[in-house]
């Protein structure tokens, strides 16, 4: 095993093959540790996030390096069998690499059993190992710029089946009109790790009704609710959506442990900022609460509510039904009458600003959480003008008086954002002169950039030193992934739950909360606190 730093509370496990993975995995499902708060397997590697106050990444590598990984992982009972309509548009390509016949790769496609080895990319895709062992070809060199649901593909030594349209470089061979994907299932993802996988060719007239599914479409849309006034409950305060900015989202502080579902925790891009604004109303803190990028956010009060608004510092505003306006403070809780409209100017500093009512929105969670996942698409749909947004009776216990000071050091776009990395898990992937450069140059970030990530531009790109292509692997929040271009993308909130490009660094912890806010345009430097090296056992 190899242990690689990723952050001070991570770090990836490697391994020689992917049956060593799952040994380990399993291994540490039977006799979890303490402290470890989620293991993300992949190919040959497990991500390992663990609490700090609980535990250390020396006490984890020194339990994790005695595990015996000798012996193959148990294989479920549970069977799937996954109809197919092979009629794929790489299929033909997939023969003549293996200078065969479509008909011969259907055959052998059909013909193993494989296994899901681990989730990721996108909520209920499973990477199956243990086809036919021919069955080993490339990803497309170019990927397409849109796969649809339910396609059928083969990269490397996987099988796989895409859950929702989506780019990709897979190879396919094949769609099923079977859901991956359905929140209407008490398990959302169709496949587990350690399901057992058979697929049928649709041609053969048996599969569909050998596969016991329902068949439905792919990964469905964000998930609207009844945001008009006739949802409420009769005499039930309500907040009411004039203007939305940019982009509002419902956010909460994510939902965290669905990692063997491929879904990432998501939530709010500035936590402490939502937890303040909660604690200023007498909600607990996490609590579901409005995050809106930018300024031109307007919600009306229909009954009275009391708010508070907390992030970016950003001008705020209240106006009545008669026309009067006057400013608000921030981070400080704010009374509205019937009729008052609540405006959020453009902020002058940072760029998020999260908005808490005092008994909370009223909402349904979906996977135990109102966060919005924009990449997963998993959550409650963006407010739209127009919607009417319940507000839940506060309760007679409720602790209100809070005080919360605003951050002095939110990112302009005047100043150069500074922020802290660990260097790994891929640091030795890049040249010296490239790891020398990503502390030494500053970097902007451009309008590609969202929720998912910070798209960085840098006068001179970063190199490789190991130009072969990684095995997908867990990421964390904060990774600085580097794709071929050279120019880092800096995950947040809403990053995919494993990449496939070296991640060269990582942002700490505590400086998160800072790279949620920083605004498009403004500049970033990166100071390494940590040189990259192997955790070794003992030491």
């Amino acid at each position: 095993m190899r242990f690689l730093p990723v952050n001070l509370d991570a770090l990836l496990v490697e391994l020689d093959d992917l049956d060593q993975t799952l040994a380990l995995l399993a291994s540490l499902q039977r006799e979890p540790l303490p402290g470890v708060e989620e293991l993300v397997p992949a190919a040959r590697t497990i991500f390992v996030r663990f609490r700090p106050s609980a535990t250390s990444a020396d006490k984890l590598v020194q339990n994790i390096a005695g595990r015996d990984i000798s012996q193959r992982a148990e294989r479920s009972s549970t069977l799937v069998e996954i109809p197919v309509q092979y009629d794929g548009e790489d299929l033909a390509e997939v023969a003549q690499m293996l200078g065969t016949t479509p008909e011969e790769v259907v055959r052998r496609h059909t013909g193993s059993e494989y296994t899901v080895a681990f989730t990721g990319f996108a909520p209920g895709f499973a990477y199956l190992s243990g086809g036919h062992p021919s069955l080993n070809v490339p990803r497309r060199s170019t990927p397409r710029t849109r796969i649809p649901a339910g396609a059928v593909g083969l990269a490397g030594a996987f099988s796989g089946v895409y859950p929702q349209a989506s780019p990709g470089g897979w190879q396919i061979i094949g769609v099923t009109p079977v859901a991956m994907w359905d929140l209407a299932r008490a398990q959302p993802a169709l496949l587990q790790p350690g399901y057992r996988v058979r697929f049928v060719d649709i041609a053969t007239q048996i599969g569909a009704a050998r596969a016991g599914i329902t068949c439905a479409g792919g990964l469905k849309d964000l998930q609207p609710s009844q945001r008009t006034r006739d949802s409420l409950a009769p005499g039930q305060s309500a907040l009411q959506v004039r203007a939305t900015g940019l982009q509002t989202l419902f956010q909460d502080l994510g939902r965290h442990g669905q990692a063997g579902q491929g879904v990432s925790a998501s939530g709010a891009m500035d936590p402490t900022a939502l937890k303040a604004a909660n604690r200023l109303v007498g909600n607990a803190s996490n609590s579901a609460a409005l995050e809106t990028v930018g300024g031109g956010l307007q919600l009306q009060s229909q009954g009275e509510n009391v708010v508070a608004v907390t992030g970016a510092d950003a001008p705020l505003t209240v106006t009545t039904a008669a026309g009067r306006r006057w400013s608000v403070p921030r981070y400080q809780a704010v009374a509205l009458a019937d009729g008052d409209t609540l405006a959020v100017g453009q902020p002058e500093a940072g760029a998020r600003c999260y908005v808490a009512v005092r008994g909370g929105f009223d909402l349904p969670p979906v996977m135990g959480s109102c966060a919005t996942d924009t990449l997963a698409n998993v959550g409650p749909a963006p407010l739209a003008a127009g919607d009417v947004l319940g507000v839940r009776p506060a309760p007679a216990s409720m602790v209100v008086g809070a005080v919360e000071l605003p951050p002095e050091d939110l990112p302009t776009l005047q100043q150069e954002v500074v922020l802290d990395v660990v260097m790994g898990p891929r640091t030795d992937w890049f040249s010296a002169a490239a790891v020398e450069r990503l502390a030494a140059q500053r970097w902007q970030v451009t309008a590609q950039s969202n929720r998912v990530g910070l798209r960085l531009a840098g006068e001179v790109p970063l190199d490789r030193a190991t130009t072969g292509e990684l095995p997908s692997e867990g990421t964390a929040l904060g990774a600085l992934q580097v794709p071929p271009s050279g120019q880092p993308v800096l995950f947040l909130a809403d990053h995919p739950l494993t990449g496939g490009y070296p991640v060269i660094a990582c942002v700490a912890p505590y400086h998160l909360d800072r790279a949620g806010q920083i605004p498009v345009g403004a500049w970033l430097r990166f100071n390494p606190i940590r040189t990259f090296a192997e955790l070794t056992p003992g030491v």
